[in-house]
């Protein structure tokens, strides 16, 4: 006799589980553990005590409801499908390029390197830095200069940047102009006035085949190869400017210097660019590296990361970020930039595209590229078309008086998009994807039939003679020896091995928010309909990103409570340089330009203060209180000090200390009061998403860390992104650009001008944030939230009992991190909080943030994203080690010679002689289980003093390594 048959389930048990049960770590069980040790009986009544109610709104957010990853995956690919992917031959610094497949999986697609962190642990990061060192020889070989740096956020901004530096390094008078070729991407102009106006710098536009002007001058940036495609022997007006002492910077093209004769040997101080066309798809913008060169003397003035040689304990080489001190976290509003994010995960897919290609592959795809443009060139002066330029790259421009929008048409027609430069000149662009059929194509569209074959039997290069490299680049082993893909792949994952990663296991950072990064929403980023579009795309083309970028900036207003955001800056420091140009312009706007006085806590982060600089503001220090809070008496002293002076406030919320401040709307009023803005720092926003909006309660401008609240991953120490986004008044004075206006109504002199070089900063990566919170839905952003905030006071309440928890806000609870103090323990044992990090990476862990913001802390944040499980794997090894240093009080451990103080240990030191006075056992696998996942640090510890006193930011010889 058959079974009887069962009833169907109804439909909601046969859907999928929602994607917050998969983002979020805890579960149901794990949560009601958790708030049992924390002593609440519901997160509810933990968020009703933690959060004050001053600032806090419950109300559900007015966002879509969420969706399973299969309809976010279809609705992506459909916005991806709105998009129309022409060939580009548009140029202007954004070029076609074919990602090697090994790089696309084995490092775009690959989470040991897109959820690493900066490292500011070299220990655990030599994987990274060794690309990053790649990095660095790629740029120093090819531009011929001495020293690079590790990556910035793009082209233009790199200009801006040598700018400034130029002006911190001239001898020329105050009121002394910065002269810059005419013949420069429109972008870069524009990014270059940006920064100039509040520092009062003046840029004069020069054609260079004028003598220089005879004005007293600091700096001078030419264009090699101009943006109009014009190879110029720039030599002499290099020699002329240096005989005045005039600093010199050259925008050039890598690809370009396999073929033409670098910068440095033709006298350039600087040289910048953009690494995109190194393997790095379009993206509508970026994310792509900028990159910036020195000569020698210059290095300790670069902006942003440096990649040093030093050694480990062992006299061993080893890697890590060199001449810290000059960054804007320990230098602050003396720093040479405000920069803090980088390009990372795109500069090491850069490195990787050399490294594949090797300089032979490099001179192939150069010279193919050139050729196409001579030929294509040749073609139209046969037809009767003017060139305008005998010397060139890989750009044509061709001068049709009348014809313009004709020839862009039909060439549209054809499915490729050209450049319209001017009313009678249009530019063409040839890469690494161009073909036979785009010259035919191109041809067409000018009503030109020409012979390919013939033209390439008789055409010339187009290169000066007297501009061919004859200098070698590229001769280190490590662009030689990686030619077959097993090769390859067998050398990305020998590097991936030597990093720590999210994948491998918790990154508990403060005020960084390493959670995961979900693949749904990394998946979308490969799709060619996102990834192939340049950014001056007609945005006709671009309905799919357009669309898309309208949803994010709608939700991401209605979660922060603003009423506009611009999605242009695409760093957290340039979302901040942003929000303050906004308060400038706005004080301007009303007579009150003499408000240039910006207050900031002593707690701030670094960034806060350089930024401030940067916007042509003066900084005023606020004190905070024992408790880590504001001083509101220095606050209000500092304000009647200042009087009508005050431009803003800025002040990140909750506190960098980790506290809700239960005064943040009475500090918004008295500023408001003595007519400043109020500039909330959203890199904490992962502890208000669904609980609290900061435009409701009291602040006028906020960046917002896509980077760490949305999911973006932080790629090894980028990509970021930073929208900023203000308040209604505020709106009129958010970045615009040149070529498309982000702000739709918003007449091009509207705004304060554009803060990178695309009109939508990294757009490439922001379908990432628009999956996050598609997937998550207003209840899920809530709950994480939530959880995350119960996840830091879980921690805070665990390790109370071994170490002090420095900071508390009302009820003794933290917000989403805490800060745990060891400075008692070093006086009395001499463990430092150096000691505790590396000792961390035995027990198989990231160490949290050290120093910051208070030195010997460390700041945990675990997120909502960590298990219960991993929450209390951390515990346990932060418990250890107190009783670790609790031997080292004790006297049965040498103060100088223990597992703390020799931390961390490597395989090596097992594997030969054992003079210390502790067992292997207790050195390298502290912790229960560690012998089936052991994650070994490939170095000792390092020596950053060395390395700074011996400065070496290229690949050494393989004779460093010898022994």
């Amino acid at each position: 006799m058959s079974a009887p048959q069962q009833p169907p389930a109804p439909l909601d048990l046969l859907a999928d589980p929602a994607f917050d049960t998969r983002h979020i770590g805890p579960d149901d069980d794990a949560i009601a553990k958790m708030l049992a040790v924390v002593g609440y009986a519901s997160l509810d009544e933990l968020v009703l005590e933690a959060v004050p109610d001053s600032i806090r709104d419950l109300a559900a957010l007015p966002l879509p409801a969420a969706a399973d990853e299969a309809t976010v995956a279809a609705e992506l690919h459909a916005l991806a499908a709105r998009n129309q992917v022409l060939t580009s031959m548009i140029g202007l610094g954004y070029y076609g390029t074919r990602t090697p497949p090994v790089i696309r999986r084995q490092v775009l697609e690959n989470p040991a390197w897109y959820t690493a962190y900066t490292p500011y642990q070299p220990e655990i990061s030599q994987g990274r830095l060794e690309a990053l060192l790649n990095f660095q020889t790629m740029v120093t070989d090819l531009t011929g200069l001495t020293t690079a740096g590790a990556s910035l956020l793009d082209e233009a901004t790199a200009a801006a940047e040598a700018m400034t530096l130029s002006r911190r390094h001239s001898r020329a008078a105050q009121d002394a102009v910065f002269v810059v070729d005419r013949n420069t991407h429109p972008q870069t102009l524009a990014v270059l006035h940006t920064r100039a106006a509040p520092l009062n710098l003046t840029i004069r536009l020069h054609d260079l085949s004028e003598p220089l002007p005879e004005l007293e001058t600091f700096g001078l940036l030419v264009s090699y190869p101009g943006s109009d495609g014009q190879v110029a022997d720039i030599g002499s007006c290099i020699g002329a400017a240096r005989d005045r002492g005039i600093v010199v910077t050259v925008a050039t093209d890598l690809l370009a210097l396999t073929l033409l004769t670098p910068p440095g040997e033709l006298g350039a101080d600087i040289a910048i660019g953009s690494a995109q066309r190194f393997g790095v798809p379009m993206g509508f913008g970026g994310p792509h590296a900028g990159w910036l060169a020195v000569r020698a003397g210059l290095e300790r003035s670069l902006p942003g990361r440096l990649v040093g040689v030093s050694v480990d304990a062992d006299g061993a080489p080893a890697y890590r970020l060199a001449l810290q001190t000059r960054e804007q976290h320990i230098r602050r509003e003396k720093a040479t930039s405000n920069i803090c994010t980088a390009q990372v995960l795109l500069a090491v897919m850069a490195s990787m595209y050399a490294v594949w290609h090797g300089p032979e592959g490099l001179a192939r795809i150069a010279g193919r590229a050139h050729r196409y443009a001579a030929l294509l060139a040749a073609g139209l002066r046969e037809g009767g078309v003017e060139i305008v330029h005998d010397a060139f790259f890989d750009t044509v421009s061709a001068r049709i008086p009348g014809r313009v929008g004709a020839v862009v048409d039909a060439a549209r027609d054809a499915g490729i998009n050209i450049w319209p430069a001017a009313e009678d000149l249009v530019q063409i662009s040839a890469d690494e994807t161009t073909t036979p059929a785009h010259l035919r194509a191109i041809w067409k569209a000018f009503g030109v039939d020409a012979d390919l074959a013939a033209l390439d039997a008789s055409v010339a290069p187009a290169l000066p003679d007297g501009l061919r490299r004859s200098s070698s680049y590229l001769t280190h082993q490590v662009f030689h020896g990686h030619r077959s893909e097993t090769a390859m792949m067998r050398y990305l994952r020998r590097l991936a091995d030597r990093d720590f990663a999210l994948d491998r296991g918790m990154i508990p950072l403060g005020s960084c928010t390493m959670k995961l990064n979900a693949t749904s929403e990394m998946e979308p980023i490969s799709l060619a309909g996102f990834a192939q579009v340049h950014p001056f795309a007609p945005l006709q083309q671009a309905e799919g990103y357009v669309s898309l970028i309208r949803d994010l900036e709608s939700w991401l207003c209605l979660i922060t409570g603003y009423d506009a955001v611009s999605l242009q800056p695409n760093a957290g420091s340039q979302g901040e340089f942003a929000g303050l140009l906004a308060i400038r312009a706005y004080h301007r706007s009303r007579g009150a330009g003499q408000r240039d006085v910006c207050l900031i806590p002593s707690s701030a982060h670094g960034t806060n203060a350089a930024s401030a600089v940067m916007a042509g503001m003066r900084v005023v220090v606020v004190g905070c209180d024992e408790r880590g809070n504001v001083d509101l008496d220095d606050l209000h002293a500092k304000i009647t000090a200042n009087g009508d002076r005050l431009a803003a406030l800025m002040v990140t919320y909750p506190s960098t200390h980790g506290v809700f401040e239960a005064a943040i709307t009475d500090i918004c009023a008295v500023v408001h009061d003595a007519g400043g803005q109020v500039y909330v720092d959203g890199a904490n926003l992962n502890a208000l998403v669904g609980l609290a909006r900061p435009g409701r309660f009291g602040a006028d401008v906020s960046h917002l860390n896509l980077h760490k609240t949305f999911c973006i991953p932080h790629g090894g120490g980028g990509p970021g992104v930073g929208p900023v986004a203000v308040r209604a008044h505020l709106a009129a004075f958010l970045p615009n650009h040149p070529v498309h206006c982000p702000q739709p109504g918003l007449a091009a002199e509207g705004g304060v001008g554009p803060v990178s070089a695309a009109p939508f900063g990294s757009a490439g990566i922001l379908p990432i944030s628009w999956a996050y919170v598609r997937l998550m839905g207003p209840s899920g952003l809530r709950r994480a939230t939530e959880t995350a905030i119960l996840a830091a006071n879980y921690v805070a309440r665990r390790l109370a009992p071994h170490y002090p928890v420095l900071y508390t806000g009302r009820n003794g609870l933290v917000a989403h991190e805490c800060i745990i103090d060891l400075r008692a323990l070093t006086r009395q044992t001499g463990v430092s909080v150096e000691d505790v990090a590396k000792r961390l990476m035995d027990y198989g862990f990231h160490a949290p943030t050290m120093s910051f913001p208070v030195a010997g802390t460390l700041m945990v944040e675990p997120t909502e994203s960590e298990d219960l499980a991993e929450l209390d794997r951390f515990c346990a090894a932060m418990i250890a080690i107190r009783s670790e240093i609790e031997l080292v009080e004790s006297g049965e451990w040498d103060r100088r010679d223990n597992p703390l103080a020799n931390s961390p240990h490597t395989a090596a030191m097992l594997a030969g002689d054992w003079p210390y006075p502790y067992s292997r056992r207790v050195a390298a696998f502290p912790a229960a289980g560690q012998s089936q996942a052991k994650y070994w640090p490939p170095v000792r510890r390092i020596d950053g003093a060395y390395g700074d006193r011996n400065l070496v930011c290229s690949c050494p010889p393989l004779s460093a390594y010898e022994g």
